[in-house]
């Protein structure tokens, strides 16, 4: 019933999981984990006993119950943030609600609208033990370029989500690095058996989170990875106590634009180039969920920042724009993915741009004319 992970296969267990073990054989630094595989939804009492012995196994200590669905992280979709996933689940009670939710995920908006009218897929659910991680982030190869890193203090939800801008780092196969330090706010840690917002002290906001060496480290884990599978790679990672560990991997859908800083005026905000084009309409300033029913179709979004439940509204919108967030976030992917045009990181965008304000926004250049 249950799948050790480094047995996954995409036939099984879908291509997230498979990945996963595909770089465990390869001695890359993956957490331990298993595999619940398509169609054990109806296992009852049994994927019970089996999950609990497997906890006792380990420990019980915190784990990450991951979905990998049969169309996630594939070469055509990566239906990035689509399905539910949880961190620093403890014990058997928390995991079975947690294995229920994701198989229930793939029904859920965001995920119904990501499809655009296809059959819901099978789901898979990994669970692996939770890292509290000190620094995380996304990777992007390319073939002929740098290896771009964003990362942020905490656990990974912080950078994927949007919810903050991160730092970004460009590293050359010579292992020369470019970075940008950004003014991270908030960071996402573990607190018991529950999730916690905290700020970020002043003094940290803007200390690098990566010193030179560990981004050419991770470029190299990063490059190795994309020498493994093939092809270029959407890499999340994190740091606990120095250690680098690979969370997940799948290919890059979209590259995103590269950046390009340009000189304002007083009626041109810049931020950072998301994804690729040009679109023009009325703002709509979107503050959560709440807002959601005002959107019409042709709107440009204006947001603090998108995470994947917003998804829906991105079928709709001409454009998006975040005070928050970096081009390497799930909402970044799923918008170059649309090809709807994003600027991110935008500094107040929600009170210098008001609703019904004609707006112009470059997802190119990263620019935005009012």
């Amino acid at each position: 019933m249950l799948v050790p992970l480094t047995d996954a296969t995409t036939e099984l267990c879908g291509a997230k999981a498979a990945t996963l073990a595909t770089l465990l054989r390869n001695d890359l630094p993956v957490p331990e984990g298993i595999v619940i595989p398509f169609g054990a939804q109806q296992a009852g009492d049994e994927l019970v006993d089996g999950l609990s012995r497997w906890l006792a196994s380990v420990g019980d200590p915190p784990v990450a119950v991951r979905s990998s669905a049969a169309n996630e992280d594939t070469a055509l979709a990566s239906a990035a943030g689509q399905h539910d996933s949880f961190l620093g689940v403890q014990g058997i009670t928390a995991v079975v609600d947690a294995v229920r939710a994701c198989w229930a995920s793939v029904w859920s908006e965001r995920a119904t609208a990501y499809r655009n009218g296809s059959d819901a897929p099978a789901m898979a659910v990994i669970i692996e033990r939770h890292l509290d991680s000190d620094v995380s982030g996304v990777m992007f190869t390319d073939s002929n370029g740098p290896t771009l890193i964003e990362a942020s203090w905490g656990l990974g939800p912080s950078v994927v989500e949007g919810r903050v801008t991160p730092d970004r780092y460009q590293v050359t196969a010579d292992g020369t690095v470019t970075r940008t330090i950004a003014d991270k706010l908030t960071s996402l840690h573990r607190r018991g058996a529950a999730l916690a917002v905290r700020q970020v002290p002043a003094a940290q906001r803007r200390m690098p989170t990566l010193s030179d060496a560990t981004a050419v480290h991770l470029a190299a884990l990063a490059q190795s990875v994309t020498a493994l599978l093939g092809s270029p790679q959407d890499i999340e990672w994190s740091l606990t106590t120095n250690t680098p560990w690979l969370l997940q991997s799948r290919p890059i859908t979209t590259q995103p634009p590269a950046p390009a800083p340009l000189a304002g005026d007083q009626h041109l905000l810049i931020g950072i180039p998301g994804s690729h084009g040009t679109a023009t309409g009325p703002a709509r300033v979107v503050r959560g969920p709440a807002d959601f029913p005002t959107v019409r179709p042709g709107d440009i979004l204006i947001c603090p920042y998108t995470d994947p439940a917003w998804t829906p509204l991105l079928s709709i919108a001409a454009g998006v724009i975040t005070e928050q967030g970096g081009l390497l976030s799930h909402a970044a992917i799923v918008a170059r993915e649309q090809g709807i045009p994003a600027v991110l990181a935008v500094p107040q965008a929600t009170t210098q741009i008001p609703t019904n304000t004609p707006t112009t926004l470059n997802g190119t250049t990263g620019t935005v004319h009012l």
